[in-house]
């Protein structure tokens, strides 16, 4: 732990994918060629490979210039229209790596039942009619008191607007009083405290190369399981009494 500030955490964020979900290594020209043969299997690496630039050139805007992007603009930019049997085979290709944490949903409710609000912010392509799908599969959807998801806001972490899109969404004012959760060093842990938030580092992700940002925070506190986190807020609640 690098610093114990006075304010009362009242609402903690969580970042999704390497956080709340199991980081998983991805092969996302596989994801895409299996994506690419029910848009046109003769042509399937072709449009697999054009696909899978596409979508690096959005993720390192992203990196660069902190502006966001959607499934839809990865298809445009590649020239691939993805029918509606594309999109199936798309999120059947992702289904195995969007299982949350074992401990996610048993530490979600701590926290509530501690009075704290709950919300994710999330640097994203898909909806956010995917996203919530899946939080109701895993139970996690009444949880949450606010979501933003990057496909539906111009920016994307680290940049300040999305953190405060964040906190309003959970009904929050003060970033202060709030806590930021992720993977990160760059997105999560800068970005959350460039606007005023404690960011707490869950370091398990082996972050893409095009994704790895230009300068890193110093997290608040770094833990290696969700369920640490309760205790982690109770001990700094104690500490500024």
């Amino acid at each position: 732990m690098t610093n114990v500030k006075s304010e009362p955490i009242e609402a903690v964020l969580f970042d999704w994918g390497g956080t709340l979900a199991t980081w998983h290594t991805i092969d996302l020209y596989a994801v895409w060629r299996s994506v690419a043969r029910v848009v046109d299997e003769e042509r399937a690496d072709e449009l697999a490979a054009k696909l899978l630039a596409a979508e690096d050139s959005v993720w390192t805007r992203s990196r660069d210039e902190h502006l966001s992007s959607t499934l839809e603009e990865v298809c445009l930019l590649a020239e691939v229209e993805l029918t509606p049997a594309a999109l199936t085979e798309y999120e059947l290709q992702w289904h195995p790596h969007t299982e949350l944490e074992p401990d996610a949903v048993e530490t979600l409710k701590t926290l509530r039942a501690d009075g704290l609000k709950i919300g994710v912010l999330s640097n994203t392509i898909w909806s956010r009619r995917r996203h919530e799908e899946i939080f109701a599969r895993d139970g996690v959807l009444d949880l949450l008191d606010g979501a933003v998801y990057t496909s539906e806001v111009p920016w994307t972490k680290p940049h300040p607007e999305a953190f405060l899109a964040a906190m309003k969404a959970v009904g929050m004012t003060d970033p202060a009083r709030c806590l930021y959760v992720g993977d990160r060093l760059f997105d999560d842990v800068w970005g959350a405290q460039n606007v005023g938030m404690r960011a707490v580092h869950i370091p398990h992700s082996a972050i893409p190369a095009n994704q790895i940002g230009h300068t890193e925070g110093t997290p608040d506190a770094t833990i290696h399981r969700l369920a640490e986190l309760p205790a982690l807020i109770s001990s700094w609640s104690r500490a500024a009494t």
